[in-house]
């Protein structure tokens, strides 16, 4: 199918600092159908300090959220070979870079496309790096009102930039009453680009809900199991709802690509003889019997008696002959 929706499993922390785990997540994503596989490149002295706070106390092994980001960093020999490992499997490897330092990384791994995460799509600074790349990017809006999206979008625009727009909340997981479907066509007419979806509701339904309101890449969070340890966990997929999800949107995709035309159905000549109906008489009636509705009946197939739609024109009238039970009722039976 020529316009499959872009998916992409985001694997974000979820790799819990292993380098084996994370390999894991490759080979396990390859099997699902989708095209791109997401990391976050977390480097925690570029992009962090000992004073951010501790924004959510889940860790029994970090100190605090600088000791976190430390602890979900790779080398660069270790992100390369990763980057070979999605070539090798089919996946577009796709990051979101915490600084600067981080984008020049990327550059030297080799990054598909760049995903900037909500809280940093008003980080101009973060912002003229990646453009600098010409890669494409992806951006989240999650946190932002329409007055920061402009800016950033303006920006964006005038630094000749590829990229497109995620309608996304920022809420792990999403509730139904936050998921904001309708913004995927607020963005689409107020940007006129490529719109998406970033999920992080836990549930396939919403990911088939925004392909068919029009959302062209679908983001969402993987992982092997809801109940292990990780920030993202409760808002993710499995990997067997996420094959289920695949399936699930190519198929509305088809579906919206080919569009029904009521007005024409002759596909449905054939069906139509069969299931269609005839009038017929429900009892035994004598000859000169006027026609009442209570004596009518409708039977498969249409064109053995008068079409059941035109039972109003035989009611008052006559038989000319007598009709047995179940028997068709046709124009040259009646007076």
């Amino acid at each position: 199918m020529k316009n499959k929706p872009y998916l992409i499993a985001e694997i974000a922390q979820a790799h819990e600092g292993s380098l084996g785990i994370l390999h894991s997540y490759i080979d396990a994503v390859s099997k699902t159908g989708v095209q791109a596989i997401k990391f976050q490149m977390h480097l925690a002295e570029a992009e962090s300090s000992v004073h951010e706070p501790f924004r959510v106390k889940f860790s029994k092994e970090d100190l605090t959220r600088f000791d976190y980001w430390k602890r979900m960093e790779f080398s660069m020999d270790q992100w390369k070979d990763i980057k070979k490992h999605c070539d090798e499997v089919g996946l577009d490897f796709i990051c979101s870079p915490f600084s600067n330092l981080a984008v020049d990384w990327l550059e030297e791994i080799g990054v598909h496309t760049y995903k900037i995460g909500s809280g940093e799509v008003n980080n101009f600074l973060l912002l003229e790096k990646v453009c600098q790349t010409g890669k494409p990017i992806i951006i989240s809006s999650g946190m932002s009102s329409y007055d920061e999206l402009d800016e950033t979008i303006n920006f964006l625009k005038n630094n000749k930039a590829d990229f497109s727009i995620l309608q996304c909340t920022t809420a792990y997981p999403t509730k139904p009453e936050q998921f904001g479907l309708n913004v995927i066509k607020e963005l689409s007419d107020r940007y006129n680009v490529t719109i998406g979806f970033s999920d992080h509701s836990a549930k396939i339904a919403t990911g088939i809900a925004a392909v068919s309101l029009g959302a062209k890449i679908l983001e969402f969070h993987v992982v092997f199991h809801r109940d292990i340890f990780g920030p993202d966990a409760k808002a993710s997929l499995t990997i067997e709802e996420t094959i289920q999800l695949v399936e699930a949107v190519n198929q509305i995709q088809e579906a919206i690509d080919n569009p029904i035309d009521k007005n024409n159905n002759n596909q449905f000549k054939e069906l139509k003889q069969i299931f269609e109906k005839s009038l017929a008489v429900n009892k035994n009636l004598p000859k000169n019997h006027i026609i009442t509705f209570d004596d009518l009946e409708s039977k498969k197939p249409k064109g053995f008696g008068i079409l059941a739609l035109d039972f109003h024109k035989v009611i008052g009238r006559k038989l000319n002959k007598q009709k047995s039970q179940w028997d068709f009722l046709n124009e040259d039976d009646l007076e």
